[in-house]
C-alpha cells in the first residue's frame, strides 16, 4: 500500500473508534423540495351577442374585440361566444348557463340584457358582469358605452353636403335614448352644412334582420332620400343602396367591401382595448364598477372607409370638426336646439349626459313621429 493510502486508512480507523460510546449528533434533514407552483389557470370570458357575428356589423366589431383582447393576454385568459341570443328570456338562461360553467367574467353586449344580466348577477356574486349600452348597474354589473352619436354628426356633415335630394333616410331598431341621439345627431351634422336638408326614419322593431333592414332601406328610397344609414346590425342598408346607386353612411363597421360605390364612410365602434383592460383588471383581482362612456377621443369610435369620391374641402372640415370633438371644443348637442315642433330643447350651452340619457324626441328636421315605447 502506498503511504498515502496508509495515511488515509488510519486517519479513517482513529475516527471510528473515537466515535464509539459516543451518542450520534443529528444532521438536519434537509428540506423536502417543494414541487413548482401550479400555473393560474385561464380566466374564463364568456360573450353574449345578439346577432350572428358575421363579416360586419355590431356583433361583429364586438367580437373583434374578443379577439383582441384574446391575443394581448395569451394563456391568460380562455374565451367563450354565444351568438343569435334574442333578448329576453333566452339571454338570461345563456347568461346563467355561462356562469355555472365558471366564467368568472361575462360581457354582454346589447341594451336588451340588462335586466337578465341584473338577474343573473343577483345569483352568481363572484362573477362580474359587464353589459353593453346599459344603464343600470349592481356590486358585480358595470355598463360601457360609446359615444355613437360624434361619429353620427361627422357622417351627418358628409350626408348632407354630398344629398343631391335633400332627404337622407335612416333604418332603426328601438326608440332608446341610444338610437334617437344618433338619429338627432346625424340630422344636426347634415343641417349644419345644408339647412334645408330633411330626414326620414323607419323603425323595424329589431336590431338585426337583413330583410328587414332591407326592405326598409327601399322604402326611405323610395321616399326620395339619396343617401342612408341605419342602426341595425346587418350590411343589407349599405347592400341595398348599392343595389340602388344610391349613397349610404354605413354603421358599426367598415362596410365598403358592401357597398364600394355606395359607402361615403362608415362611424366604426371599437373595444378591444377596453375588453383587454377590463380582463386584465379582473386577472389582477382590481375590477370594479366605473361605468363607461367613451367617444372618438377614447378610441371608441372612428370614422373609416371614406369615399375616394368625397370633395377634399369636405374630407378636411369634417377631421377638423373631428379634432375639436376630440379636444372637447365642440359638441354635437350644443344649444340653441329645438325639437321638430318649434320646442326649445337647449338654449346654449352643451347637453348634459343625464339629458342625453333622456332624449325620446326629434330635432328640427325629421319628418315624422318618436314611436311610443323602447326595448
Amino acid at each position: 500500500m502506498h503511504a498515502l493510502g496508509k495515511l488515509i486508512a488510519l486517519t479513517a480507523m482513529i475516527a471510528m473508534a473515537g466515535g464509539c460510546g459516543k451518542k450520534e449528533e443529528s444532521v438536519p434533514k434537509p428540506e423536502p423540495v417543494k414541487p413548482a407552483a401550479a400555473a393560474q389557470p385561464p380566466l374564463k370570458v364568456g360573450f353574449v351577442y345578439v346577432s350572428p357575428v358575421g363579416d360586419a356589423g355590431w356583433t361583429a366589431q364586438h367580437n373583434a374585440g374578443r379577439e383582441q383582447m384574446a391575443k394581448a393576454l395569451g394563456p391568460r385568459v380562455s374565451t367563450t361566444l354565444v351568438e343569435k341570443v334574442p333578448e329576453g328570456a333566452d339571454a338570461e338562461r345563456v347568461i346563467r348557463d355561462l356562469a355555472q360553467q365558471g366564467h368568472k367574467l361575462i360581457f354582454t353586449t346589447s341594451f336588451g340584457y340588462m335586466n337578465p344580466t341584473l338577474k343573473v348577477a343577483d345569483e352568481f356574486k363572484g362573477v362580474n358582469f359587464e353589459h353593453a349600452t346599459g344603464y343600470k348597474t349592481a356590486p358585480n354589473v358595470n355598463t360601457y358605452n360609446a359615444r355613437f352619436y360624434e361619429g353620427r354628426y361627422l357622417a351627418g356633415m358628409i350626408a348632407g353636403r354630398m344629398s343631391k335630394t335633400g332627404t337622407l333616410g335612416y333604418v332603426a331598431a328601438f326608440p332608446i335614448p341610444e338610437v334617437l341621439q344618433g338619429i338627432n345627431a346625424f340630422v344636426l351634422g347634415a343641417r349644419a352644412v345644408n339647412p334645408k336638408v330633411q330626414l326620414r326614419v323607419v323603425w323595424i322593431s329589431t336590431w338585426y334582420d337583413p330583410g328587414k333592414e332591407r326592405d326598409a332601406a327601399n322604402t326611405l328610397m323610395g321616399q326620395g332620400a339619396d343617401v342612408i344609414t341605419h342602426h341595425t346590425d346587418s350590411t343589407a342598408v349599405v347592400a341595398a343602396a348599392e343595389e340602388k346607386k344610391k349613397m349610404a353612411v354605413a354603421y358599426h363597421s367598415n362596410m365598403a367591401k358592401f357597398g364600394p360605390t355606395a359607402q361615403l364612410v362608415a362611424v366604426t365602434h371599437h373595444w378591444g382595448n377596453y375588453y383587454t383592460h377590463r380582463a386584465q383588471a379582473a386577472l389582477d383581482n382590481t375590477w370594479k364598477v366605473a361605468p363607461v362612456w367613451g367617444g372618438i377621443s377614447e378610441g371608441f369610435i372612428k370614422l373609416e372607409g371614406y369615399s375616394d369620391k368625397l370633395p377634399k374641402e369636405l374630407v378636411e372640415a369634417v377631421k377638423a370638426r373631428e379634432s375639436e370633438l376630440m379636444s372637447g371644443k365642440f359638441h354635437p348637442f350644443t344649444g340653441p336646439i329645438k325639437s321638430q315642433d318649434g320646442k326649445e330643447i337647449l338654449a346654449s350651452g352643451p347637453m348634459s349626459n343625464d339629458q342625453l340619457q333622456a332624449m325620446n324626441y326629434y330635432v328640427e328636421g325629421v319628418i315624422g313621429k318618436v314611436p311610443v315605447g323602447g326595448n
